[in-house]
């Protein structure tokens, strides 16, 4: 397990909430196990979800973001699949909402060693009460 450094910019726009930027550096913890590498790291209060940890598992061809523990969103889980639509669920305080992601870029540069990017740019629907279009940028430093 590595100990590195996460730029994490994000990018939204949609029609009921308007353009929001955000950026960020975190520590984050980075390993492999099975071919697949992970990359771990706690949200803050900047990224509007604190108590909670971020968990990306990247494989060729899709990444898995998994939320846990105490914050709002905890307990969420989507899949990016370039070209795919794949439905996921997002932990509110009210209850999950089904949350409908369409990839349409998926790149990852992110290696072993612990340096790397990863560009997700992806069309989002939640339950029909917000639609948006997202990219996520994230770039992995060595500490």
């Amino acid at each position: 397990m590595k100990d590195v450094l996460v730029k994490i910019k994000s990018h939204q726009v949609s029609r009921e909430a308007g353009e929001d930027e955000m950026e960020f550096i975190t520590e984050a913890k980075l390993y492999r196990r099975n071919n697949t590498t992970y990359l771990l790291y706690e949200e803050s209060e900047f990224s509007g979800i604190p108590g909670c940890k971020t968990r990306l598992r990247l494989r060729e061809g899709d990444v898995q973001m998994k939320r846990f523990g105490d914050g709002a969103g905890a307990g969420s889980e989507i899949v990016f699949e370039k070209g795919k639509r794949n439905v996921g669920f997002y932990d509110t305080p009210f209850g999950p909402i089904e949350i409908e992601i369409l990839t349409n870029e998926l790149n990852s540069t992110v290696s072993e060693e612990g340096c790397g990017e990863l560009n997700i740019d992806y069309e989002v629907s939640l339950k029909g009460l917000l639609e948006g279009r997202n990219h996520i940028n994230i770039t992995v430093m060595q500490q």
